[in-house]
């Protein structure tokens, strides 16, 4: 009875609705319905592959997600071991819960702060203004967009992303410090012998589960974030097929692009996880 609700939720919206992916591979047309749609092969797959967006949406999609991966994946546990380090539980607990909160501000939020704060008249170009280094067209200019995207991200998910290693390191044997410490391991030894030991296995899981999202990039901070002239920089798979699925109405196109995207997820998450397991022993199935 209390698995039921949780079957049901994933029954009706995740696998239930499959049966629509065969639009995909559809002339889909809203008045003949999804089954007496004529098929047309893979068409629309390889109008998206010899098409003019193909290359830069998939380039886009992978440098911003590679930037997070690199970025913003090891920020979390740095901010875990750095508070792990901490002596003082009162200070350890202020600096936890002023870095978790940014997760609860609404991307909306977010992105409108990025406006104020990095405009031309903003706190950021003021203060730079101000020694003399001028001022610079953040929002607008292609170059800066990945940094933006990736850089907010990491300030508003670092505290709540540190908050599952933290829960690890406590699940570390304290007994391994103290012997740690009866042979003179310092601090940092510690951290590097122990801590980081511990925690491997948590990283090697969660690492697994963010390449298995490498082509989802969340579309709507970017939707809010972009511009004309940044799209350059900006545009990524999941925006095209906004634009083509929900702005142009071509669900059939759109469709077989989401399609693309979560086939190559699943393969970069098999073979992450078959990699994983050979390397590490460690995996999710």
């Amino acid at each position: 009875m209390m698995i039921a609700p949780v079957v049901m939720y994933f029954g009706l919206f995740y696998y239930l609705p499959i049966y629509g992916v065969q639009i995909a591979f559809k002339q889909y047309s809203i008045m003949e319905g999804i089954w007496n749609s004529p098929w047309i092969g893979f068409k629309h797959f390889s109008d998206f592959f010899g098409g003019y967006y193909f290359d830069r949406t998939l380039r886009n999609t992978l440098l911003i997600s590679l930037y997070d991966i690199v970025f913003g994946f090891p920020a979390p546990i740095i901010l875990a071991l750095l508070l792990n380090e901490v002596g003082r539980k009162h200070f350890r607990n202020l600096v936890q819960t002023l870095t978790y909160m940014p997760h609860f501000i609404s991307v909306v939020v977010v992105v409108g702060m990025m406006f104020d704060f990095l405009a031309r008249g903003g706190i950021i170009n003021q203060l730079t203004s101000s020694i003399g280094l001028g001022t610079v067209s953040y929002l607008q200019s292609p170059e800066w967009f990945r940094t933006l995207y990736v850089g907010s991200g990491i300030w508003q998910q670092i505290g709540w992303g540190s908050i599952i290693y933290i829960a690890a390191i406590t699940g570390i044997d304290p007994t391994l410090y103290e012997a740690a410490r009866v042979d003179g391991a310092g601090r940092w030894s510690q951290m590097l012998r122990i801590t980081l030991p511990g925690i491997m296995p948590t990283i090697i899981i969660l690492l697994i589960l963010r390449l298995g999202n490498v082509m989802n990039v969340g579309y709507e901070k970017i939707l809010l974030m972009y511009t004309p002239v940044v799209y350059e920089t900006s545009d990524v798979i999941s925006t095209y097929v906004y634009r083509k699925g929900i702005l142009d109405g071509s669900f059939d196109y759109s469709s077989a692009v989401g399609l693309f995207n979560s086939v190559v997820n699943l393969v970069l998450l098999v073979c992450a996880n078959s990699l994983s397991r050979r390397a590490s022993g460690s995996s999710i199935w």
